[in-house]
């Protein structure tokens, strides 16, 4: 940012940034809660893993671990923001509340383009899995039949989209939940795996290779690099979507209590649905037999027996699809929203309908969507190499700027500019800091470690080929960003 872009450290007036309290307060806990839960079990988990576990071996544990922390502290980071000032838009909103315009005017759009592009995959892949039951169905009525439904749970209000979302979490956590008691039965009582080799945590240490069988990181035979460094690239990426929470702010009846809640929850939800389920199944299939061609999960169904794991599988993939696009449309059309309030975008996003609804950002996220859908299925290969490519660095550009907004916001907050509806109000220097309802620990230090780890993912990702692309593409699209904020301040 430049410095006469820079935020003064008086209190800004609230008409810089305002944002009406006219969105309904109607998500309620249990909303967030399985909003917060599903956001982070996704396809990434159930077809995924496989690429991970390949790089990795069973160190992808820690991988996880490691990645899981990190995004534990991005999220307390924006929870921290949201519970002292809950708006719509949220890091967008904060960006340009406590950083500048022209923060808030990137970090809106780059979520926006994000989720856009996760939402093109996902409705270009449901085809393939309504086609396992339904093989006479062209896969574009499927996208557009499902583009259309969750477009108009969307209108229907907030509490509509929290009680989709609600039911879609729970078939997932079950299955999942249901994985993981399998593979602990196969376990417990020594039952015969496909494999032949005993069940056993001790698989972990003692089958191909052991517990690090690649090494930190190392070239395999074909000249990839692989090891657990290389995975933590892969492990970043499965996390995309957890900062929903804060996206829900504005419209929970009672963010002070159900933010910090959900927030703490990410760390024993990563344990026990990445690092739980995929310990057990390692436990129960030899990691070195996971190749990728059915998901870990159908071959740890397989060992247990149930031979319809394919079709139960799908199922909870095709729910997992709609999900995704069921919060990707929720967080495009606030973000939309929130943008238009900021003067960052046409004002017809603004306006909302009688259930609280910003209709037109649903409905322009929605034919955005569908358009880019359309080149999925005219220019396959293109879409997906380099289109995803920048939804991929996009999550890193999102992180990155909700860790340097924060710290702006701690500056602004000290400084005696905190939101005047807030405890915060009149206090200034250490007394405001203190103030804070939910701080994000170490925050002095936490928001460098993890900005540092950011930097050395996109280190990591210019060793491989595919994500190499990526790194060229997310430099391309941030030279997009800020050539398209000064074309449109020019004009006003």
């Amino acid at each position: 940012m430049s410095t006469n872009d820079a935020p003064s450290t008086k209190p800004r007036e609230t008409d810089d940034v305002p944002v009406p309290a006219t969105l309904r307060k109607s998500l309620k806990n249990r909303h967030i809660q399985l909003i917060a839960l599903g956001g982070a079990i996704g396809t990434g988990l159930f077809y995924g893993s496989s690429e991970s576990i390949a790089l990795a071996g069973p160190s992808i544990l820690l991988a996880y671990l490691i990645g899981g922390l990190a995004i534990f502290m991005i999220v307390r980071a924006l929870s921290e923001m949201s519970v002292e000032d809950p708006k719509a838009g949220a890091f967008s909103y904060y960006a340009t509340r406590y950083w500048s315009k022209r923060a808030g005017f990137i970090s809106g759009w780059n979520y926006w383009f994000n989720y856009i592009l996760v939402s093109m995959v996902e409705l270009a892949v449901v085809g393939s899995f309504v086609n396992y039951w339904f093989p006479a169905i062209p896969t574009w009525v499927s996208a557009a039949v499902f583009l259309v439904l969750i477009t108009a749970a969307n209108l229907l209000g907030v509490s509509k989209f929290g009680e989709f979302e609600f039911w879609f979490a729970i078939i997932k956590i079950v299955a999942v939940i249901a994985m993981i008691l399998g593979g602990l039965a196969v376990i417990v009582f020594a039952l015969p795996t496909a494999s032949g080799i005993k069940a056993s945590f001790a698989n972990w240490f003692t089958v191909g290779g052991g517990f690090f069988p690649n090494g930190l990181m190392g070239r395999a035979s074909d000249g990839s690099w692989t090891g657990l460094l290389m995975a933590l690239v892969v492990v970043m990426f499965s996390f995309g979507g957890t900062e929903l929470i804060g996206i829900t702010a504005g419209e929970t009846e009672d963010p002070r209590t159900t933010i910090p809640r959900a927030t703490n929850d990410i760390i024993w939800r990563i344990l026990v649905f990445y690092i739980g389920a995929l310990g057990v199944i390692m436990a129960v299939v030899p990691w070195n037999t996971i190749d990728g061609k059915s998901s870990p999960f159908v071959q740890i169904f397989d060992s247990v027996g149930i031979h319809a794991a394919a079709g139960i599988l799908n199922f909870v993939c095709l729910t997992a699809v709609m999900s995704v696009y069921n919060s990707g449309l929720y967080a495009n059309s606030r973000m939309l929203y929130s943008l238009a309030k900021q003067s960052n975008a046409p004002a017809y996003l603004g306006r909302l309908n009688s259930k609280g609804v910003p209709v037109a950002g649903v409905l322009t996220s929605a034919v955005i969507t569908a358009i880019a859908v359309v080149v999925v299925f005219v220019w396959p290969e293109f879409a997906f190499n380099y289109l995803m490519s920048i939804a991929t660095i996009a999550g890193i550009i999102n992180w990155t700027m909700i860790m340097f907004t924060e710290m702006k916001f701690r500056k602004v907050v000290a400084s005696g500019g905190a939101p005047e509806d807030t405890e915060l109000a009149g206090k200034t220097g250490q007394e405001a800091l203190d103030a804070i309802h939910f701080k994000l620990p170490f925050a002095k230090v936490t928001p460098w470690v993890v900005l540092a780890f950011l930097a050395l993912v996109v280190v990591l990702m210019c060793f491989s080929a595919s994500y190499r692309v990526a790194v060229i593409a997310g430099v391309i699209w941030l030279a997009i960003l800020f050539v398209a904020y000064q074309l449109t301040q020019a004009k006003k």
